[in-house]
């Protein structure tokens, strides 16, 4: 079985022979409507998805012959298609995003046999080359966009001084090159814009026609990505294959890809999609590894991240309500939309009665990959870390917490003294246990809960090894026993009283003094 791993080009994964996921009667259902804006994280397909609606527009019958549309599609016509990829804009020119616009501009004109405008309105160009490929071909013209976003994120949120006038340039360039498809209307059959963010598109679009946002629609959740029954039966042979090398049976194999790569939902249906990137290179490789954020580091979003102070883990496990994720311009100030849209938050909840959603990581791959780079960004670690993390590990598999406590305290005395907070109390104590969270979730092998919801309230932190319960509880200039008491009091144990694993209650207090632990005590159940 051939995998098209980085190919985006729909006529040469259909003549290559590799294998192809046939979504094609739902683009035959998204081929009926006219102006769509898509969302979803990148490696998702979108590219491969806009090039395989060119080939429809463009009537290529002949590549779509033994997929479903094939049942479904009677006329095939060929339209007029004019195509814009943000991907490849190039930065060594002055203007790259205007070069590019021109290019693609003078490309339709030259294609279509138009008579190009004497003007250097670029708006104004492309407003009047629409009619005049309808008027030339006797067709509506398709517009498809793909990654429109990307001259945006480039400039989102960094320290350089031109940036934000870049931004701006870049959105009003945007805005005013687009905005002609209300006034153009009567001249297209069909405009498709995916990208990574809504959030530059509520700016850029403002006062034009909205494009239907098919985002999170029921009707076309499962557009990008595999769902489970697609994995199970595209991919039945390269599954056996990959059991057999690891010596695991097919359903145990089955649930390893399903807690590594599984739990994208893209809609309040909860159909569970699987990281398309990710699976081809675990079937092409015949192994599991993070392929999917290895491939690229969400620089936009870990600057959005550095420059708030939001902690990314308060906002899973809650409610939120769609304006909260979606619908509101990202920023410093409210990254969320950023972080969902991105892909490293996805929907693993709904509640119709009150219309509210609980979003959390998808999957292992993402939840590791990014408090490793969260981790890393806040607590500046060495190349010691590795090593750090391994003595933790080994040291909770066999519950030596006398040695957990000196790895932390230690760990925690080398931390330079201008990365720790100063403002208050408040302040202090949410770093330390925002620091404490992120080393443990580190340790990735083991199940980690940070203010888990419990009948009396939230535990600090709790872990969970096969062998081992751990129940943390922290205090700032308090007392170890203090915090243990906390433990008791709250019952934050009470949720494991018929679990036969032994249980240890730890309370820990940091000084703000000596900005370490200063006080440990245990107690096993």
């Amino acid at each position: 079985m051939k995998y098209p791993i980085g190919i985006q080009s729909f006529e040469k994964i259909r003549k290559g022979g590799y294998v192809y996921v046939d979504k094609t009667d739902l683009i035959y259902e998204l081929a009926k409507g006219s102006v769509y804006f898509l969302a979803r994280p990148r490696r998702f397909g979108k590219s491969l998805l806009m090039d395989t609606l060119r080939c429809y527009f463009e009537g290529r019958r002949d590549l779509f012959e033994g997929l479903k549309i094939m049942d479904l599609e009677q006329e095939w016509t060929d339209y007029p298609v004019i195509t814009f990829d943000f991907n490849g804009l190039l930065k060594a020119e002055d203007d790259p995003l205007r070069c590019y616009l021109f290019s693609q501009v003078k490309e339709a004109e030259k294609k279509y046999d138009i008579t190009p405008e004497d003007t250097n309105d670029l708006g104004l160009r492309f407003r009047r080359l629409l009619p005049a490929i309808h008027e030339k071909t006797g067709k509506e013209v398709v517009v498809l966009v793909d990654e429109y976003d990307k001259p945006l994120l480039d400039f989102l949120g960094t320290d350089a001084p031109d940036d934000a006038q870049r931004l701006d340039h870049n959105r009003e360039m945007l805005k005013g090159f687009f905005s002609i498809f209300k006034a153009e209307d009567r001249h297209l059959r069909f405009v498709m814009l995916t990208g990574v963010t809504k959030f530059s598109q509520v700016t850029m679009f403002s006062g034009t026609n909205q494009p239907d946002d098919i985002s999170l629609s029921n009707r076309y959740d499962t557009l990008l990505g595999i769902t489970t029954e697609e994995l199970h039966t595209a991919f039945a042979e390269p599954i056996r294959e990959l059991a057999s090398t690891l010596g695991k049976s097919e359903e145990e194999t089955k649930e390893m890809l399903k807690r590594r790569y599984d739990g994208y939902h893209f809609s309040n249906r909860m159909i569970d999609i699987y990281n398309p990137f990710s699976m081809l290179n675990v079937f092409a490789d015949m192994k599991m590894q993070d392929y999917w954020f290895q491939s690229g580091t969400p620089t936009y979003a870990v600057r959005l991240l550095g420059q708030t102070q939001e902690d990314v883990m308060s906002f899973t496990q809650v409610e939120h309500t769609l304006d909260e994720f979606v619908n509101y311009k990202a920023d410093t100030a409210r990254p969320l939309p950023m972080i969902f849209q991105a892909g490293y938050l996805t929907v693993k909840g709904f509640d119709p009665d009150f219309e509210t959603y609980r979003l959390d990581f998808p999957n292992m791959e993402v939840r590791r990959g990014l408090i490793t780079l969260l981790a890393n960004d806040y607590l500046q670690l060495n190349d010691n870390a590795v090593t750090w993390v391994q003595k933790v590990v080994k040291a909770l598999r066999v519950a030596d917490l006398d040695l957990v406590q000196r790895l932390f305290t230690a760990f925690l005395a080398e931390t330079p003294y201008s990365m720790r907070p100063k403002k208050d109390q408040k302040d202090r104590e949410l770093y330390f246990h925002y620091t404490f969270y992120l080393l443990l979730r580190l340790i990735s092998c083991y199940t980690v809960y940070t203010e888990k919801h419990l009948s009396e309230g939230h535990a600090d932190c709790i872990v969970e090894t096969s062998k081992y319960i751990y129940v943390f509880e922290f205090k700032l200039d308090g007392t170890a026993a203090e915090a243990l008491q906390q433990i008791n009091d709250c019952g934050y144990a009470r949720a494991y009283e018929a679990d036969s694993r032994p249980l240890y209650k730890i309370g820990a207090s940091f000084s703000s003094k000596t900005e370490t632990i200063e006080d440990w005590k245990i107690e096993e159940r």
